[in-house]
Order: C-alpha cells, then sequence, then structure tokens
C-alpha cells in the first residue's frame, strides 16, 4: 500500500488551527508519489481510450457495452484499488482511490465504476468474514464479476434505515428468505452479486450478500433518467429469494454500521469525482473560447467570458484542495488502523465533517462550472451534439447521491455539535478567549510573518472569520440547547460557514505551502486562492449576518452585527485584475491552470 501522506490532523483541526500552521501538515496533489501519479495516469488514459469513444453507446445503453468497459477496467486493475492483496486486490489505500476516482470523465461509466468498487465491494472488504472475502473479493477486484448495492426503497428517500424488506429465517435455519422492493440500484440491470439490506423482525435492518442469479431475484425496467443515462437503474426485487445464512454481513441487526461506515467513504470519493468533472469541463469551456468568434472577437477576449473561466478555475482549486486534504487524512487513518475494521471506520469516523464538507462543495462546484460552461457555448451548450450539454444533465445527480446535500449539511453541522458536547472539539475551553477578541471589536492581525505577502490579507480575514463563527454559532446553541436541531435554518448557515472556512483553509494551506516549496508556479496557486478566498468571504459574511439576525435577540442585532463585522473586517482584491490573469492562463492550457 502506498503510504505517501502527510500525518493526520485531528478531525474539524481546521477550525482551531491556524491555516499558517496547518499549511506544513496538510497533503495537496503537489505531493503525490511516482506510483499514485502513474495510477491517477492510467485511469485516464484507460477512460480517454476505451471508454469515451463508446459515449453514444453508453448513453444509449447497448447492451453489454457498460459490463464489458468494467470488466476491462477490473483487467487494467482498476478495480482492485481498494481490495487486500491476499484477495487479488492492489491495497493502495483511500487516497489513491480518490486519485483514480477524480479521473473518471464519464459520468455513467464514473458511477457504475464508483458503484463497484466503493458501495458494492468495501462492504465486503471491512465486514466480510474470510469465507465471504475468499468467494467474492478476487471475482470483483479482476471484474469477473460485477457488483452493485440495494439499500434504498420506495417511498423512504433520505430516510435510509426505515426499511421495508424483509428476511425471515427458514424453518431448517439455512437460508433467510427476503421479500421487498429496492429502488434506484445502480449497476441492477448486471449485477453479478448485490450487498442487500433487509429488516428480521422489527430489528434494525441487517445486511446480506446475494448473488443474483439466486432464484427469487428480479430487477424492473431501466429507469428513464435526466442525466447519466448510460448507468443502469433499476427496481429490484425479493420474491421468496432464499439467502444462505453463511451469506449474513457483519453482525445481524447492524447493518446500519455498514451503510452509515461506507457513506464516508463514498461521499469522500464523490467528491474526488466532482472535481475531475469541473476540470473537463472547464476544459470543453477553455477549448470552446478559442474556437467560436462573436462580433469578430474570439470569446476569450470578452471580459465576462474572462471572469467566467477565471471563477470556474478558482472554484475547481478550492474543491480539489479540500477533497485532497482530506483524502490523505482519512486514508492515514485507514492506514493506521491495520485489518480492523471497527478500528478503521472508528478512524475514518473522525473526518465525518469534512467527508460530507467534500461531497457538498465538490458537487455544488461541479454544479456551477457546468453551468457556466453551457453559457459560455449559449445556444449550442444547449444542443444534445456538443458536450457541455451532457455534463450539465449528469452533474445534477450529485447533488442527490450519497445523502442529499440537504442531509449532508444536517451532518456536518450536528457532529460538531455532538464532539463539542462531548469534549472531542475544546470550543468551550477557546470560547472566553474568542469571545473577548470579537468584543473587542477591532481587526487584530492573524496572519503570521511566515505567511507570503500577498496571501497575508486572505489568511488574516480566514482566521478572524474562524472566530466569529464560533461565537455566533455558540450563542446561538446556548440560547437552544436541546432544541437546536429543530432549527434547521441555522444548521443550514453553520452547515455553509464550515464548508467555507475549511475549503478556504485548505486553499490558503495549499498556496502557501507551493510558495515555501518555491513552486515554479506558485504565483497560479496565489492567484486562484486569492480569488476563491475573495469569493467565499461574501457567502461567509451573509451567513454570519442571517445566523445573526435570525437568532440573536432583536434588541441586541444591530450591535452584534456591527462587531462581528467590525472583527472580520474585509478583503479587498482587484477581482478583475486577479481573473484577466487566470483567464489568460486557462485560455493558453486550454483547461484548468495546473
Amino acid at each position: 500500500m502506498s503510504t505517501t501522506t502527510k500525518p493526520t490532523e485531528a478531525g474539524t483541526a481546521f477550525l482551531t488551527t491556524p491555516v499558517s500552521e496547518s499549511a506544513d501538515k496538510i497533503f495537496t496533489l503537489e505531493q503525490r508519489d511516482e506510483e499514485q501519479r502513474w495510477i491517477e495516469e492510467s485511469s485516464a488514459t484507460f477512460v480517454e481510450r476505451e471508454v469515451l469513444p463508446k459515449v453514444e453507446a453508453i448513453d444509449h445503453q447497448e447492451p453489454g457495452v457498460m459490463p464489458a468497459l468494467l470488466k476491462q477496467a477490473g483487467e487494467q486493475g482498476l478495480l482492485s484499488v481498494d481490495v487486500p492483496e491476499q484477495y487479488g486486490g492492489a491495497e493502495l489505500g483511500l487516497l489513491t482511490s480518490a486519485l483514480v476516482a477524480s479521473a473518471q470523465r464519464e459520468a455513467s461509466f464514473s458511477v457504475a465504476f464508483g458503484a463497484h468498487t466503493t458501495i458494492g465491494t468495501l462492504p465486503i472488504v471491512y465486514y466480510g468474514t474470510e469465507e465471504q472475502k475468499q468467494r467474492y473479493l478476487p471475482k470483483l477486484a479482476s471484474g469477473e464479476w460485477i457488483s452493485a448495492y440495494a439499500l434504498t426503497e420506495p417511498g423512504v428517500g433520505s430516510d435510509a434505515m426505515n426499511l421495508s424488506t424483509r428476511a425471515e429465517l427458514s424453518e431448517d435455519g439455512k437460508y433467510y428468505i427476503l421479500n421487498g422492493t429496492k429502488q434506484w440500484i445502480s449497476n441492477a440491470g448486471f449485477a453479478d452479486v448485490m450487498v442487500a439490506f433487509a429488516r428480521i423482525g422489527n430489528e434494525r435492518p441487517s445486511a446480506f450478500i446475494v448473488e443474483t442469479s439466486w432464484p427469487g431475484i428480479s430487477t424492473g425496467t431501466e429507469e428513464r433518467k435526466m442525466g447519466i443515462k448510460g448507468s443502469s437503474t433499476r427496481q429490484v426485487y425479493f420474491e421468496n429469494a432464499r439467502v444462505p445464512v453463511e451469506n449474513v454481513l457483519g453482525e445481524l441487526h447492524k447493518g446500519y454500521k455498514i451503510a452509515f461506515n461506507i457513506l464516508n467513504i463514498g461521499r469522500l470519493k464523490l467528491g474526488a469525482g466532482t472535481v475531475g468533472g469541473a476540470r473537463n469541463a472547464l476544459k470543453l469551456a477553455a477549448t470552446y473560447t478559442t474556437e467560436r468568434k462573436a462580433f469578430g472577437k474570439f470569446l476569450h477576449e470578452f471580459g465576462m467570458i474572462d471572469k467566467k473561466l477565471a471563477r470556474m478555475a478558482a472554484e475547481t482549486y478550492a474543491a480539489e484542495s479540500e477533497v485532497f486534504r482530506t483524502a490523505a487524512n482519512m486514508a492515514q487513518a485507514q492506514l493506521s488502523a491495520g485489518n480492523n475494521a471497527e478500528q478503521v471506520f472508528k478512524g475514518l469516523e473522525e473526518y465525518a465533517i469534512e467527508a460530507s464538507i467534500a461531497k457538498v462543495h465538490g458537487s455544488e462546484i461541479l454544479a456551477y462550472v457546468v453551468d457556466e460552461g453551457v453559457q459560455i457555448f449559449g445556444g449550442y451548450g444547449f444542443m444534445q451534439e456538443y458536450p457541455i450539454e451532457k455534463a450539465y444533465r449528469d452533474a445534477r445527480i450529485q447533488r442527490i447521491f450519497e445523502g442529499t446535500n440537504e442531509i449532508n449539511r444536517l451532518v456536518a453541522a450536528g457532529t460538531l455539535f455532538r464532539r463539542v458536547l462531548g469534549g472531542k472539539i475544546n470550543l468551550m475551553t477557546l470560547y472566553p478567549d474568542i469571545e473577548a477578541r470579537v468584543r473587542s471589536g477591532q481587526s487584530e492581525n492573524r496572519a503570521g510573518e511566515n505567511v507570503p505577502t500577498e496571501l497575508q490579507a486572505p489568511v488574516n480575514v480566514l482566521e478572524r472569520a474562524k472566530d466569529a463563527t464560533i461565537y455566533a454559532a455558540m450563542k446561538v446553541a446556548m440560547k437552544y440547547m436541546q432544541g437546536l436541531e429543530q432549527e434547521q435554518e441555522f444548521i443550514d448557515y453553520l452547515a455553509n460557514l464550515l464548508i467555507d472556512l475549511y475549503t478556504i483553509d485548505s486553499t490558503l494551506a495549499r498556496a502557501i505551502q507551493s510558495v515555501r516549496r518555491s513552486d515554479e508556479n506558485s504565483n497560479v496557486h496565489v492567484q486562484l486562492a486569492q480569488l476563491a478566498s475573495w469569493l467565499a468571504f461574501s457567502r461567509m459574511r451573509t451567513n454570519l449576518d442571517q445566523m445573526i439576525m435570525t437568532y440573536i435577540e432583536a434588541d441586541r442585532v444591530q450591535k452584534e452585527l456591527a462587531r462581528v463585522r467590525s472583527y472580520v473586517g474585509d478583503y479587498a482584491l482587484n477581482g478583475v485584475a486577479v481573473q484577466r490573469a487566470l483567464a489568460a492562463l486557462v485560455v493558453e492550457k486550454q483547461g484548468y491552470p495546473l
């Protein structure tokens, strides 16, 4: 297993650790080792040579095309990254797996690939018995068998554990008999094996490894979807399906542990995939601006187009920075736990907030980038013969997959408060000093001399914004106490702040690190970080304002607003100059500037 990762940070460390300090700790893409770069490149090459030429066939779900591509990916070793070596895998770790996910440029294939390698395989890797691992993992790693994950049911939606599928033990005690319907199951049309969830009596759901060739298992017709049309999405029916008792996965009645633990990995990988999708959409848009003319000029010669290209690049850089920082931390936690599944997931749970942020932020940045891409293409962007139209449709599902973005916002904010109350995050201890700084109303210098001059202003505002977020959030929390979870608008504002704080902390840390290393393109990192920070700070101000205006007593609102605004200060940036410089580079490279 590749072990090129930085020392693990504690979960949510970004909230209380100065970015000038974390810049020396975090992993950035520039630190990939040769093995990781080679595997990422191999994944990209496979998609370029094997997948993209078959886009039409994939989109029309021509029989056999997708499973054949997955089997080819298995032959190339791309399905084995997360599987232990003793079961035919490469065991390269979560960071490498996230890099592979980011290289998937065709959305339907990416969905099929992810359903197989993550939610379809990892439950067996971590919770399977020795016999189950020996039986299934070599076939899954090679692509001989394709897997799926049967959890969601009609009418259940985000309440994933409220299942109606039932499992009853047969009279002879040799089988569990499954009855029920699953909905929106990726890979269902050609999967050989599924991880399925069902209730035994009124207990919590249990997990089962189900081979689709067994009697009593069937699927519905393919769903007609807005996007990812080439991925197989069907209902799955269990009608007295007999599952051997030795195919129970993990402990009885504890399928929720499998579902929720695997979700953290799925959210991280989804975030990585959205970064790859954003880079690809930017490439499409940038190339088009060098080909299309209007009023006698190429599109990239117009300032409004430059603004779009630069912001697309900066927002992608920000998402990329936080996703792979998270991936490295989770990979190190995974590695440190060894072969103990409970310890692995205890370590990964440390980064549940960051994993949810990777999913939410990545999917929303992808949505922004493909939307701007369509706008740059103009009327042609609305036509199916142009790939940006497909990218736009395909991107929409990412805000729903792996828990909707609303659910993930609840997870991020709720997890923060549970950790504060449990003493895992020392905000109670830090709060008096933070309150004193904010109440002073003065914008003190928080950057430090070891921060590059051109990044000191955004670093200062970031550190003060962290203080202001803790200050406002703790005041509201102390007011509502146990009723806080019912105040979903507050949770939304707080989650939005956590997303921007973590993202910009990661972005600035990456740029600082680049300058400290004297990278040849450190000036590009700096400009991307400056622009991403500038855009984020306006969102932070809005969320802080709304949190205070909605939840602080009316007679104190104006005083608190003035106090927080004065303390946080502002980040003045000549946005036009930075956008023009970045856009020129995006056009020159015809895509992402790094």
